[in-house]
Order: structure tokens, then sequence, then C-alpha cells
């Protein structure tokens, strides 16, 4: 086991010499918000070799960095549905607030921020390898009346409220 682990650690030394500087890159972020509230959530990123690898390896997992930076705005526990090296989709309940008026249904979805995320990443042992980049490059939210707002290159999302008659 011990040369196992001396093989995967030189291999990433010898990666990290002979390879340009590596970089995680949130692609997009789809929010799709449903009628009670509920979203599922849809990230493309890319990763590099190293990263991958890292992935491969177990030593890394972006679907935990995802499902850390949404269970800390909820109560109820985020699923991840699926993930690849290039994506993770998540459920998080109860995302958006959803209330009732005289004017119908407003949603009103939290502030999200992945500095957290990018802090925790920056934790790993392979973090002065890679460059973290969490500014999408576009963010959508749609709701379920198929209104989407767009944000591009942010690494926090405003709070966004619609209402619905």
């Amino acid at each position: 086991m011990k040369y196992a682990l001396f093989v995967i650690a030189g291999f990433f030394i010898l990666a990290s010499l002979v390879m340009p500087a590596s970089a995680f890159t949130m692609k997009s972020l789809d929010i799709t918000v449903g009628q009670n509230g509920d979203a599922i959530i849809d990230a493309q990123y890319d990763l590099s070799f190293i990263e991958q690898s890292a992935v491969y390896f177990q030593l890394a997992d972006p679907s935990q960095q995802l499902q850390s930076a949404f269970n800390s705005k909820n109560s109820a526990p985020v699923t991840v549905t699926s993930v690849s090296s290039g994506s993770a989709e998540i459920i998080v309940p109860a995302y958006a607030s959803v209330k009732s008026t005289r004017d119908g249904t407003t949603y009103t979805t939290p502030t999200l921020s992945f500095e957290r995320a990018k802090t925790a990443l920056q934790g790993y042992w392979f973090a002065p390898l890679v460059s973290l980049d969490f500014s999408n490059g576009l963010t959508t939210v749609t709701f379920p009346d198929g209104y989407a707002p767009q944000f591009y290159g942010q690494i926090s999302i405003p709070s966004v409220s619609h209402t619905i008659p």
C-alpha cells in the first residue's frame, strides 16, 4: 500500500513539473426551481488532468464540495443524483421560499456563494498545482413559469424574487 502511495505521489509531482498550472473551471450552473420550491441544480465544469486523477483516486470529490455548498443553506439534506468528470446534478429540497399572496405565488431564491467551496478545495495538498475558478461562465435560475434570469462570471449569485400570478 505504501508503494502505491509513493507511485501516486511521484506521478503528481512529475505531472506538476511538466504540465502548466491546471484549472477547475465552472462552465455553467443551471438552477431549476419547482413549484414547491425544490430545485434541481446542474453544474457543468472542466477538470484538468491532475484534477481528474485526484477524483479517480478519490483524493477529491467535486460533487461533495457542491453538496456542502448547498447543505449549508438548507435544513433538509441535499441529494447528489449524478456526477461525472464534467458535471454534477443535485436536488436541493426547499431551495426557494414559496409564499402565496393576493398577487400570486412569490418564489425567492437564496444568495448563493461558492467562496466556501473554493476555500475548502484550497485545503487539499494538490491545491498549489491547480487554479480554481468558480465564477461561472453562465448561471441560469429558471422558475416554474419559464422566467429565467441569467448571471455571467459571478462567484456569488444574488437572491432572486419572482411572482407568478
